[in-house]
């Protein structure tokens, strides 16, 4: 497992213990698990054109729950590159699009918004200035700070994995973990496919469960393209 499970979810107040009634429709299964798994779909990095990137969102064991792909055009891929502003639509097994993760164009701090269903904001990722350390915020559908993601220096993950750690707000429990998963010199050379798992309290509110993955995807465009 990526992290022990913990009791700390108490320390949250009002963002645990996920009502199934204020779940957002096609997330429901985000409800009964502790870790899920984002595979990119590999693409070939030797033509030099930049493709749209494509997920596979899967449980423990393997099994795909969710595809997600990105929506955009060759203009913007090819001139503004892992920069580029994007859309992510996630889609359930049936094709129904159950959630959106999109980010404008900064050339500053990035900010990624989530919305599930399609129209309605959850939640937020903020990337956060550090003179080494990438770090971002966590905020509820009102942009409200509720976690904070804190990476390490070094995000080489050509021989080792790489872990964001996701923090209560005081900064000294632990409450869940990103982890950046290495998959050989060779691959991460020569792909722009990665592989990503989650692990969190099962009874985290079922929005931030959505907004961590939306903030794989923002550590990933930001990090590892």
């Amino acid at each position: 497992p990526l992290l022990p499970r913990t009791n700390l979810c108490l320390q949250l107040g009002c963002q645990l213990h996920p009502n199934l009634q204020a779940c957002p429709p096609g997330l429901e299964y985000l409800t009964q698990i502790d870790q899920i798994l984002i595979h990119q779909l590999s693409v070939e990095v030797f033509t030099g054109f930049e493709e749209n990137s494509k997920f596979e969102i899967k449980n423990n064991l393997g099994q795909k729950v969710y595809f997600a792909a990105e929506e955009n055009d060759c203009c913007n891929r090819s001139c503004c590159g892992s920069s580029r502003s994007f859309t992510i639509k996630v889609m359930d097994s049936t094709g129904r699009n159950v959630m959106v993760a999109s980010r404008p164009l900064s050339c500053c701090l990035q900010v990624l918004e989530v919305q599930a269903p399609p129209g309605i904001p959850i939640g937020y990722v903020v990337q956060e200035w550090h003179p080494w350390l990438p770090m971002f915020t966590i905020q509820d559908e009102r942009r409200v700070a509720v976690l904070k993601i804190v990476g390490p220096c070094n995000t080489c993950s050509y021989f080792s994995d790489v872990d964001f750690k996701v923090k209560a707000l005081d900064g000294r429990s632990i409450v869940s973990k990103i982890r950046k998963q290495c998959t050989g010199l060779v691959r991460e050379r020569t792909t722009n496919a990665d592989d990503f798992g989650i692990q969190f309290p099962m009874d985290l509110d079922v929005k931030m469960k959505a907004v961590m993955v939306g903030a794989c995807f923002l550590i990933d465009f930001i990090l590892f393209k």
